[in-house]
């Protein structure tokens, strides 16, 4: 807790940082700045957004999408060098950090595996600010069989439909958008338009659910979305903003998540993270990995809770003060990737075996 002066000065600030979370302008505006006046406030911050805590009783329900972020989706893959080459001269994205674990997550990160693993982020630009995409790699496992769990990611891009269409990767039209499948089978949505500069290209993900309202009520309830949009067997929700938005569409048959199944990460605040653990258990929700610490060799160590949601998706509460430096751009991580490929002889080995093995 801090105390300071609220002046007209803070109050501009609030209302620029205000937009970019989402928060109506006239939460901010309705109260009275007095330059005489010192108020108690905590910092609820991620990516430098400030919300005095007596703004107003309405703007409570905007303080939870102001404090968190959709960060990333985590997709198992079997192929580093194909998949990269997907992403990053099909996609237009760049590999923003990469790093390597001797063994497995303790928040189960990789999924369920014990061995030797690596994780390697790309996205179209900074964590801070934009989604992106982890790729977690077990040695040894040449791909991992998909259910219908994930249903896609939705980016807007003319590059990438251009890059799709000079290489010659397989496209569908699909109303307004082409979809197409990266390495390991994963769906992706492209429609044939930019985004404003400074926007991230990157606007939603989706997920399979077999009960529209359970869930909606789950992911508003417990990790704080809003609804943005809905409709009779689909909705979409975020923190606002610029952010990138989660659909869940209900599905009429079984939601089957395979051994591909991924994750969803979302940045809090660290203090925030026992209590929706325990709001969690209070709700009758799954706790998979109770509130821990992960080490990250040579780099910061962040908090981690990892929820399940009523069918079984993953979702991952990262605490945001060590997720905002361990997220720093690397800007070799290219050449640290490149030279865990070239390392790699995993792919001679298994093939003296018959091959490498495929998750079911």
């Amino acid at each position: 807790m801090v105390q300071t002066v609220f002046s007209p000065i803070l109050t501009r600030f609030l209302l620029k940082a205000g937009e970019g979370a989402g928060i109506p302008s006239n939460l901010i505006r309705n109260f009275t700045p007095d330059p005489k006046l010192s108020v108690h406030r905590s910092v609820k911050a991620y990516g430098g957004i400030i919300l005095p805590q007596n703004l107003s009783h309405r703007s409570q329900e905007h303080t939870t999408m102001a404090t968190r972020r959709a960060l990333h989706y985590v997709f198992k893959v079997g192929d580093r060098t194909a998949t990269a080459k997907f992403y990053k001269e099909i996609l237009g994205m760049q590999i923003l950090r990469h790093e390597e674990f001797e063994e497995g997550c303790k928040a189960t990160c990789n999924g369920p595996y014990d061995g030797k693993w690596s994780k390697t982020m790309v996205g179209y630009g900074p964590e801070d600010s934009h989604f992106v995409v982890e790729l977690t790699y077990n040695y040894g496992l040449s791909g991992y069989r998909r259910g219908n769990d994930f249903l896609g990611l939705t980016i807007h891009s003319r590059q990438a439909v251009a890059n799709a269409r000079r290489l010659g990767w397989p496209m569908r039209e699909e109303g307004d958008l082409f979809v197409l499948e990266a390495p390991g089978g994963y769906p992706f949505r492209l429609r044939d338009e930019d985004v404003p500069a400074g926007d991230d290209p990157v606007r939603r993900w989706g997920l399979a659910c077999s009960d529209l309202a359970r869930s909606v009520a789950y992911w508003g309830g417990i990790i704080g979305m809003t609804v943005a949009e809905r409709a009779a067997s689909r909705a979409l929700l975020g923190f606002g903003g610029r952010q990138a938005s989660l659909e869940l569409v209900q599905l009429s048959e079984p939601i089957e998540r395979a051994a591909a199944f991924g994750r969803s990460a979302f940045a809090c605040p660290t203090a925030e993270l026992a209590p929706a653990e325990a709001r969690a258990r209070a709700e009758g929700g799954t706790v998979l990995t109770p509130l821990v610490t992960l080490e990250t060799p040579g780099k910061a160590d962040v908090s981690v809770v990892i929820l399940a949601d009523p069918d079984d998706h993953e979702i991952c509460l990262v605490g945001a003060e060590g997720f905002a430096e361990l997220s720093q751009v690397d800007p070799a991580a290219d050449d640290l990737l490149q030279k865990a490929i070239d390392a790699d002889k995993s792919d001679q080995w298994f093939a003296k075996k018959g091959g490498k093995k495929t998750e079911d």
